[in-house]
């Protein structure tokens, strides 16, 4: 049985979370995508604190996050929970392309990929983070 959805007013992702392994190493590669730190702050118990970052390109925001040391092992060997991808919609898909390439990004696909999605399809990428996350670079042609 379907049901109908609530009567919610979502207007937009507010952000996408990603646990992380280093923050540091993190924020520097999403820095490259042209995100910027807009907030951070450590949570947790005292001795145990772990470090959340906002990075912020636009309208989109990125949440990246790493637990406390004696948490880390979760992250590190769990096999759900992640995000299996973030896509962040582009207006020229292979120029994308050729810019990611030459800025050395590590690319999963040898070139954009067409997929009869929408009226007209749609074409993706994506390359992949420094903890193995997935991110989508794609157009709706």
């Amino acid at each position: 049985m379907i049901q109908q959805a609530t009567n919610l007013q979502l207007n937009a992702i507010q952000h996408i979370g990603i646990p992380v392994t280093n923050i540091t190493a993190s924020q520097a590669f999403y820095e490259r995508l042209g995100f910027v730190n807009v907030m951070q702050a450590g949570f947790g118990a005292e001795g145990q604190r772990g470090t959340c970052v906002m990075m912020k390109r636009d309208a989109m925001i990125i949440e990246l996050y790493q637990l406390p040391e004696a948490e880390l092992a979760e992250i590190r060997t769990r096999s759900n929970g992640h995000i299996d991808h973030v896509a962040f919609d582009v207006p020229d898909i292979d120029a994308t392309y050729a810019i990611v390439k030459q800025a050395g990004f590590n690319i999963i696909e040898p070139e954009p990929v067409f997929l009869q999605f929408w009226e007209r399809g749609c074409k993706y990428f994506n390359i992949t983070g420094p903890d193995g996350e997935r991110l989508e670079f794609n157009q709706v042609l």
